[in-house]
């Protein structure tokens, strides 16, 4: 591949990662002028390759930004009705959809995906696309000279998380994948048509990717939107959890790396409340003002000023309702009335309106009277500034991001680990989870075995981190699915899946390479049932 890079004119030495605009490493640009010379007899400086641009301090900024920027395909549309996010909880069983009419939506929510699916292209295609600018900064950026050493370590660091966070979520979607860490410049290159890796071998470099971010010296918040040190550290404590668990089954040594990991953070956070740790209220999670602070360590930025708002809204409203006076919802992602009903009585996350759900709201969004809605909606990630709240009509414009890694989750990554490295929960281990609980308005935990102690952790991150992309790969790396009716675990293989009431099969367990990909490329194989 040939790549080029689109300069816009405001680049800097900073970057606010929320005000990037679309895809900047696409078409050719101008960086300057040709001066008096004629054209003829110079090399044309608006005909840009890797080579001829990454020769600047700017061009590396520029080169991360447009890393930043490819990760919001996660929000791209996927058909009518639908966007490439719901891949990710789709097929889980807590959600479903009041419209019929995304086909391969439908097919996700009821079990009958194959190759040709347009949310499973789509997602194979963008995490790739990540890689390719990652490995580009990564390849061109170390060569760059002059250049300041801790801008230039702060950007290597950038891009090896982004790297990492891509083909965390391949490996966990498809098993083995291509592992590709060097940009493919010629179809002579031999990752032109790259063979599948083994997983193992992917996981190392998502370890190496992230132990080297770690190593680059970053804040340990930052509320720009670029990757913060408790990011990194967060999400190699959920890579350690996921090796320890299947399909790699790495055991002990690996939940104690995860809990060791997830504790940096949580101590950092115990010394330092005021930039780290949970909101109070539920509605500060998905407050827009609140983006990339406290509790939110990393999310996909989205700032609808520079072009570039968040698409999801319409997704999670009633199917057109006079829900909001501006935006229309198509209801595609709304939760199954077995999970809403599965919270425990009080639980502060099923609250209308104050949790994670709503089942009625203002007139035109922010009219009384209050309507009811006939059944429950996702208020998680409702955008209160852009649909409105009583009194105050929404925007229509949307600059929520997309959450990605919140420190409740990485609470509960040391609970569970800690409790399976030492046998048994320690104190920390209540007062992680039960911090959880607390906000949730639940009583606090006590005197569990290490097998209670654990299904009580799942039951926490069933609902407290729902609708996020998690629930899924847990699933996967448990092997176990919450039962909403038992309030216990059922085996993967064999759980009735209540948005669709069908069994959830061994090959459900991976999905498919997409249809395309194996057409064009004679090296990779399908995976088992496809």
């Amino acid at each position: 591949m040939d790549y080029n890079i689109n300069l816009r004119k405001d680049i800097k030495m900073k970057i606010n990662i929320k005000n990037i605009a679309a895809v900047l490493l696409l078409g050719g640009a101008i960086i300057g002028n040709s001066g008096c010379k004629k054209f003829l007899d110079e090399t044309d400086p608006t005909n840009l390759s890797p080579n001829s641009f990454y020769t600047l301090p700017e061009h590396a900024e520029a080169g991360i930004a447009a890393v930043y920027s490819e990760i919001r395909f996660i929000g791209n549309g996927a058909g009518i009705f639908s966007n490439n996010w719901q891949m990710l909880d789709a097929p889980t069983g807590i959600q479903t959809t009041e419209t019929a009419q995304n086909s391969d939506l439908n097919n996700l929510y009821s079990l009958i995906y194959d190759g040709s699916n347009l949310h499973i292209n789509q997602n194979w295609n963008g995490f790739y696309k990540v890689i390719a600018q990652a490995n580009l900064v990564l390849d061109k950026v170390p060569g760059i000279s002059p250049m300041d050493a801790a801008q230039k370590k702060r950007i290597l660091g950038e891009a090896s998380f982004i790297r990492a966070w891509a083909y965390f979520y391949l490996v966990r979607l498809w098993g083995d994948v291509p592992l590709i860490t060097k940009p493919i410049t010629s179809p002579n290159d031999p990752n032109f048509a790259p063979s599948r890796t083994p997983q193992e071998q992917v996981y190392k470099q998502i370890v190496d990717d992230l132990v080297s971010a770690e190593a680059a010296g970053l804040p340990y918040m930052d509320g720009s939107g670029r990757v913060s040190t408790a990011a990194i550290k967060s999400e190699l404590a959920k890579v350690y959890l996921t090796m320890a668990g299947q399909p790699l089954n790495k055991g002990a040594a690996y939940y104690r790396l995860a809990a060791d990991k997830a504790k940096e953070v949580v101590d950092y956070a115990a010394a330092n409340a005021g930039s780290l740790g949970l909101y109070t209220t539920y509605g500060a999670i998905h407050d827009a003002k609140n983006d990339n602070k406290l509790e939110h360590l990393f999310g996909i930025q989205y700032n609808d000023a520079a072009g570039a708002g968040n698409p999801l809204q319409s997704s999670y409203l009633p199917l057109h309702q006079p829900l909001v006076s501006k935006i229309d919802g198509i209801g595609t992602s709304i939760p199954t009335q077995s999970f809403y009903g599965s919270y425990e009585a009080g639980d502060l996350r099923a609250k209308n309106r104050d949790g994670y759900f709503f089942t009625d709201y203002y007139t035109d969004g922010f009219k009384l009277p209050l309507i009811n809605r006939g059944k429950p909606y996702i208020f998680k990630h409702f955008d209160i500034i852009a649909n409105g709240t009583l009194g105050v009509e929404g925007t229509s414009r949307s600059d929520l991001n997309i959450p990605q890694i919140r420190f409740a989750e990485t609470l509960l990554i040391y609970a569970e680990a800690q409790n399976r490295a030492d046998g048994a929960p320690n104190a920390a281990a209540y007062t992680a989870v039960n911090a959880i609980r607390k906000r949730a308005q639940l009583a606090d935990l006590a005197g569990l075995s290490q097998t209670q102690f654990e299904e009580a952790v799942w039951r926490e991150r069933w609902h407290e981190l729902c609708y996020e992309g998690i629930t899924w790969f847990d699933m996967v790396r448990l092997r176990k699915v919450y039962n909403e009716d038992t309030n216990g675990f059922d085996n993967f293989v064999g759980h009735i899946n209540k948005s669709v009431n069908q069994p959830l099969q061994t090959k459900h367990l991976l999905f498919p390479i997409p249809t395309p990909e194996i057409k064009n490329n004679p090296n990779l194989t399908p995976n088992p049932g496809y």
